[in-house]
């Protein structure tokens, strides 16, 4: 189990009884699909704060920026002590070791982004933020964060999980061996993928570990990993990903057929207009990888960043 990736979640996405009814929201991708390969680490702000089960319902008031945390029948203001109990939580979650979070959307404690503001006369916009999940992404501005909402959309739930599991492999070589030579193997393993998301990134990175001997050493890893990460934050698109296929294409000159060459041409393009999804021309891919023995691409985390049986690259 330690060696599994940890992510903080909020709690009534496993199915626990902790919403202000008495209630859950559990999310079946969460819990019986990604959580084979995950260890989750159970936040819920309003029980660990105090407040009872069942409980009177809070909303957001006042403006989007600086908003107060009240009950919603009795106008009962939670926001000071929230916000203590908040300040306090994340320091704790500093020993979990979380590579991301996973929040309840339009929870007024817990919701990443368009959670209801009320203003004065009772009129919402949705342009808030969870007290909780204000602290968090305050405290780790590095670790990848989510909403089960957002989840549901094929694009987001892959870019999201290849944030964590390309930082649980940063982790694990910061770990490792921590010199220059672990982050230049680190980023040659993983060129493709950071190319995927941002060719500018892909061009930053490379001329910082080139130059890796011009910082000290904890300069250069703070450095590498803010770039990373913001670059991974980037979502991949058809188009960027066609451009790295026919890169990786390029490593194949003397070595597949007229027809071959071909085909994954034809692949790629079906794939970039749209027709296919991600999977047919990666799994072509793979194939003439293995077939011809590419040392250079086999080692590329790109082919297979995540477990396959995610499924997450069976959209178009």
């Amino acid at each position: 189990m330690s060696n599994r990736i940890r992510l903080g979640i909020s709690s009534c996405l496993l199915g626990h009884k902790v919403r202000f009814d008495g209630g859950h929201k559990m999310d079946r991708f969460l819990t019986d699909t990604l959580g084979r390969h995950v260890e989750y680490i159970p936040v819920c702000p309003e029980v660990e704060y105090g407040l009872p089960i069942p409980r009177e319902a809070l909303r957001l008031v006042g403006v989007p920026e600086t908003p107060r945390l009240v009950t919603s029948r009795t106008n009962t203001d939670h926001t000071e002590g929230m916000m203590q109990w908040a300040a306090k939580r994340v320091v704790e979650l500093e020993k979990e070791d979380l590579c991301g979070f996973i929040f309840k959307s339009r929870s007024p404690s817990s919701g990443m982004e368009r959670v209801k503001v009320y203003d004065h006369n009772g009129v919402p916009v949705n342009r808030g933020v969870g007290v909780f999940a204000r602290a968090f992404m305050d405290h780790f501005p590095l670790i990848p964060v989510e909403e089960e909402g957002r989840l549901h959309d094929p694009v987001l739930r892959e870019n999201f999980i290849e944030r964590i599991f390309t930082l649980k492999g940063w982790r694990e070589t910061v770990a490792t061996k921590k010199n220059r030579g672990s982050l230049v193997d680190f980023h040659t393993r993983n060129k493709l993928l950071i190319l995927s998301h941002s060719p500018k990134h892909y061009q930053r990175m490379g001329r910082l570990v080139a130059h890796a001997a011009d910082y000290a050493l904890d300069e250069l890893y703070e450095k590498y990993v803010n770039l990373l990460m913001e670059a991974l934050k980037l979502k991949a698109s058809p188009a960027k990903n066609s451009n790295v296929l026919q890169h990786m294409l390029g490593y194949f000159k003397k070595d597949l057929s007229g027809d071959e060459k071909q085909e994954m041409l034809e692949t790629i393009e079906h794939y970039r207009q749209g027709h296919v999804p991600f999977i047919v021309p990666m799994t072509l891919m793979n194939h003439y990888v293995r077939k011809y023995d590419q040392t250079y691409l086999k080692e590329q985390t790109y082919l297979n960043p995540h477990p396959l049986e995610l499924h997450l690259r069976n959209h178009a």
